[in-house]
């Protein structure tokens, strides 16, 4: 069993990470700054804060932005084996919005947690990156993009979360210190924030409203949070992981047409308007996840419609729908 830190620890996928990684027998330690990114209204975040809580043990939690200078002195207080890093602005909408704080904590945070990483001896930096570093593809093959098809992100998310990639190498050029890149797709499930994709389609569905989409045709490798938890933890773990990266995701691309249809049938009412794509993001589908398979075992087990179907009876309890 493994000492590790995980920043973001108290984020959708971050404390779904640490709970498997408490089931599994580890030591965790949590770094969070609960930040509403200045677009998740506060009392919603505050609402998934308390019962995303409620799903971890540790009470070794730090409320503590990663580019302060507090960090080194947590690092040596804490001593961890493995850092996982999820810290970060969630989505390019967000990104666009507070683009001067958004390189706060894709970059200098990000630094000042590969220093403090260094100098403390931490054995892994696991870099939870994205599929938007890939920008605009196409899968001829229909087999998926893998993880040598070269990278030409859309957008300054896609654009930090690359460059945060290259800045994870040099380190452990310089130091010797492993590292483990992993690029999740669409991850959706329970106790996430309103503001993204499956939550929007969802809400607007049970709220009989107009679901919005912005390319019928575009599509997306949706993956459940379950998943992608399990992926995620399997590499930090992994002893056959070391300076490699790894799509982390369903592996079954969906358009977002499909995606709106099956949120009004599992629903039951609202309507669908279907747009322009936006430009502002890349046109994405399927990407290849076999060497995740082979390299640690990564085999996610939930499909969109089963997905989907759970995340809809969280929500009917959730106070993001009865509020």
């Amino acid at each position: 069993m493994a000492k590790i830190l995980v920043t973001g620890g108290l984020g959708f996928i971050g404390h779904n990470v640490v709970a498997l990684l408490e089931r599994q027998g580890h030591e965790v330690v949590v770094i969070d700054n609960m930040t509403t990114y200045g677009v998740v209204d506060r009392r919603e975040l505050d609402s998934l804060m308390t019962e995303r809580s409620r799903y971890i043990r540790t009470q070794k939690r730090y409320i503590c932005d990663i580019s302060s200078p507090d960090i080194p002195k947590i690092f040596l207080a804490v001593q961890p084996e493995i850092v996982i890093h999820l810290a970060s602005f969630p989505r390019q909408k967000v990104v666009n919005s507070n683009p001067m704080i958004g390189s706060r904590a894709m970059s200098e945070g990000l630094l000042n947690l590969l220093e403090a990483s260094a100098h403390n001896r931490v054995r892994k930096f696991v870099y939870v990156s994205s599929s938007m570093v890939y920008g605009n593809f196409v899968d001829k093959f229909k087999e998926g993009i893998d993880e040598n098809h070269k990278c030409h992100p859309l957008g300054q998310y896609g654009i930090m979360k690359l460059a945060g990639e290259w800045l994870v190498e040099d380190y452990q050029r310089r130091y010797n210190m492993a590292y483990t890149i992993v690029r999740p797709s669409a991850v959706y499930g329970p106790r996430d924030v309103e503001d993204r994709v499956v939550s929007k389609f969802l809400l607007t569905a049970m709220r009989d409203g107009v679901i919005q989409v912005n390319g019928g045709n575009e599509t997306l490798d949706f993956t459940h949070v379950d998943d992608a938890v399990d992926g995620i933890v399997s590499a930090a773990i992994s002893p056959y992981t070391d300076n490699e990266i790894y799509n982390v995701t369903r592996g079954s691309a969906r358009s977002l047409l499909e995606a709106a249809q099956l949120a009004i049938k599992i629903v039951g009412k609202g309507t669908i308007q279907i747009n322009k794509p936006d430009n502002n993001f890349p046109s994405r589908g399927q990407l290849n996840i076999s060497k995740a398979y082979n390299d640690f075992g990564f085999l996610p087990l939930t499909d969109i419609e089963q997905g989907f179907q759970e995340y809809h009876e969280w929500l009917k309890d959730s106070p993001q729908f009865n509020r």
